[in-house]
């Protein structure tokens, strides 16, 4: 087996015997080695995954909410996620973690399909009980592709950080589950270069398995991807899933693995690129007061990144305080929880935030308009002050909000609310949108009905009329030509709802 040679650690006679003979070695405490924010981090990610260890089958139960069983009904295992509480395990390393980890990456391996020649080789079952697909399966139905690149890189950065640690049967699984990955991948050849945090991660593992194997064409076919991906990222300087509080975190991982240990000096020269000019962009729709994005989103599995976790949420709390971390208290209720075990695959690789990116993060940096184009007829567009974030997209009235069935959020306000804390209205339903945002201001072209949702504490829909909504902290008053107009309550706040609407103007007034 060939040795990997790395500057740190350096590799002793007795790791370098292990390597090639399978020979246990002292632990290496990888822990003490860490950044104070990224061991704590890391420890609280570990002991939120103790929490679902199930030590019979060797995974952990499901952390997602959504996942509470029903009656009668069992609570579901999830296997990418024991992956990445496999590495938390090798990372803290305390009594016990180092075969318990051992026994999770058996079971996950365990749970890769072996289908030659379906599209679904390769990948991960989510859950052990999950049906095998037959032959008609749909992709995110009956099967995740996607499951081939978060655990596949999981697994390259298991090696590349602890090999000397694991028997040489278990690396050697490891090895031929990211070979399997790949290759399924290649037959099925569903991806293209705008899934952008797919795409990422697929080029590295592609490159990765490539040099590992001496299968050259893989190392320069991985490349030659990576280069596709950045092609399309430089016309604008901006990802096809654009301002995505959780996929922006899978791009950032992405392009961490490409700059710490891509395997040709290209992919990590441009993962180092991507990587920084991906924070300096998030950083300019960042409201540090407020500590939440402004909008519009692409794909948003929440609001407030103070109430759920977000992937880049928990990137920057490896290089901000906890009082300045948007993410919720780990130690209570999260929304989005299950994400939250992700933070060991972060924190090996480390946060790189350009300096003038990280001044955006802990403190807000004033007033401004943003204009970003995206791709085809998209344009994002912000405005941002000391008390106020409006967010909006173009679409060409090419896309559509749909409650329930969408991540996408294309037009946002966020204020601060008197108390404290923040307000937000989100469009939550139009057929097709227009949105653009300007000093205090948020212009809508919609076609058909819709809805706005309106979150802040203690409205009623007293307060909210047809062209008039008073809110705490923030008056908004709503030029439309629609004629039909119902408020009611729903769960955290109240819908707007407006029928056959084509246009909207929201002036945004103090109160």
């Amino acid at each position: 087996m060939r040795l990997r040679f790395l500057f740190f650690p350096l590799i002793t006679v007795c790791t370098i015997a292990s390597v090639l003979f399978g020979l246990e070695v002292p632990p290496a405490k990888p822990l003490a080695r860490l950044a104070p924010r990224s061991r704590e981090l890391l420890v609280a990610s570990a002991k939120f995954g103790d929490g679902f260890w199930d030590d019979g089958p060797a995974l952990l139960w499901s952390p997602a909410a959504e996942d509470i069983p029903s009656s009668g009904q069992p609570r579901p295992h999830r296997v990418r996620e024991t992956s990445w509480y496999a590495l938390g395990l090798l990372l803290r390393d305390a009594p016990g973690d180092h075969d318990r980890a051992l026994r999770a990456l058996r079971a996950v391996v365990a749970q890769q399909m072996v289908a030659p020649g379906e599209d679904w080789d390769g990948t991960f079952f989510r859950s052990p009980g999950e049906a095998p697909p037959k032959r008609g399966a749909i992709a995110w139905r009956d099967y995740d592709p996607n499951w081939r690149q978060f655990i596949g890189t999981t697994f390259a950065l298991i090696l590349l950080e602890f090999e000397s640690r694991l028997p040489v049967d278990l690396r050697t699984q490891l090895e031929m589950a990211i070979v399997r990955a790949v290759e399924g991948e290649l037959h099925q050849a569903r991806l293209h270069e705008n899934y952008t945090n797919i795409a990422l991660m697929h080029g590295f593992l592609w490159s990765f398995a490539g040099e590992r194997f001496h299968r050259p064409e893989w190392v320069s076919q991985g490349e030659a991807w990576t280069e596709s991906v950045y092609k399309l990222y430089k016309e604008h300087d901006a990802f096809e899933e654009y301002n995505s509080p959780t996929y922006y975190g899978v791009d950032l991982y992405a392009l961490a693995l490409c700059r710490a240990h891509g395997v040709t000096p290209r992919i990590r020269a441009l993962g180092a690129e991507m990587e920084a000019g991906l924070w300096r962009d998030i950083a300019a729709f960042y409201h540090a007061d407020l500590k939440n994005l402004s909008g519009p989103f692409d794909r948003a599995y929440g609001m407030d990144l103070r109430r759920y976790v977000s992937l880049v949420g928990i990137w920057l709390g490896l290089v901000l305080p906890p009082e300045l971390t948007p993410l919720p208290d780990p130690s209570g209720p999260m929304d989005h929880a299950h994400d939250f075990v992700v933070v060991p695959t972060y924190v090996v690789l480390g946060a790189q935030v350009p300096p003038d990116a990280l001044e955006h993060f802990k403190k807000f940096q004033g007033e401004r308009q943003l204009i970003r184009p995206i791709s085809g007829p998209r344009v994002a567009t912000a405005w941002l002050s000391r008390n106020l974030m409006l967010g909006g997209e173009f679409t060409g009235l090419t896309r559509s909000a749909v409650p329930r069935e969408t991540q996408f959020h294309p037009a946002t306000i966020y204020w601060r609310l008197p108390a404290g804390g923040v307000g937000w209205i989100l469009l939550q339903q139009s057929p097709c949108i227009n949105a653009r945002a300007e000093k205090n201001r948020l212009i809508i072209d919609a076609v058909g009905d819709s809805t706005f949702r309106i979150n802040a504490p203690g409205i009623t829909p007293t307060q909210i009329t047809h062209n008039l909504w008073s809110l705490p902290g923030l008056t908004v008053e709503v030029q439309t030509d629609s004629a039909e107009f119902t408020a009611s309550a729903t769960d955290g706040g109240l819908d707007a709802r407006y029928r056959n609407a084509t246009k909207f103007v929201l002036h945004t007034l103090p109160p």
